[in-house]
């Protein structure tokens, strides 16, 4: 039989790596968002009729998640100039000096600071949306969202260990005025109402 001094110590460090264990997983977790599951949808109501609608394939950031203290941030980049609307002539005409202005603003940004979870899911960020030099306040609603883990192997542009390794993304809609910001081509043509729509996948750092 081990003395009962080396008992207690063995007890004493098992109690110790449990509280380790339990506030490492209360931690922020930081989620580098991988870009190629990772979009900014556009839409808005053309002519009265149908609706135009196109994405930024060029968009990078991160998402910092307290599950347990049901907080969380966020900080993503829009490269502009990334436009994509299936049609190169019309993408030509959202890139220029009237509408997005990429050359003089080749990057757009939202950064969120503010949160609302339901239960441990994410269900809101609110923040700053800037756009050609203008900064709005702007909410983005989960349509869903979820975490998993992952057995296969990360892209390379995620920058993330080898799996096994956590996932968390979900699908974020907002809407703002696009007169807002300076945009006032084709009004009222052309909706002022812009809703986006944003995929997000980020692998835990």
């Amino acid at each position: 039989m081990q003395p009962l001094f080396f008992k207690r110590r063995r007890l004493a460090v098992a109690m110790l790596l449990t509280a380790l264990s339990a506030t490492a997983a209360a931690a922020p977790q930081t989620f580098v968002l991988v870009p190629e599951a990772t979009h900014v949808h556009w839409e808005l109501r053309h002519f009265g009729t149908s609706t135009s609608r196109g994405r930024f394939d060029a968009v990078a950031g991160s998402v910092t998640l307290d599950r347990e203290a049901r907080t969380a941030s966020a900080s993503i980049t829009i490269d502009t100039g990334s436009i994509s609307t299936g049609m190169r002539l019309f993408d030509g005409i959202v890139r220029g000096e009237q509408i997005l202005d990429a050359a003089a603003n080749p990057q757009a940004y939202f950064i969120a600071s503010r949160a609302t979870f339901d239960g441990e899911r994410l269900a809101t960020l609110t923040g700053e949306f800037t756009l050609r030099g203008v900064s709005r306040p702007l909410t983005l609603r989960a349509l869903q969202f979820g975490c998993r883990t992952d057995t296969g192997t990360v892209p390379p542009a995620a920058s993330a260990p080898a799996a096994p390794h956590e996932v968390c993304g979900g699908d974020f809609e907002g809407e703002f005025q696009r007169s807002d910001f300076g945009i006032t081509h084709s009004l009222p043509f052309v909706g002022d109402a812009v809703r986006l729509v944003v995929q997000v996948e980020g692998v835990r750092r």
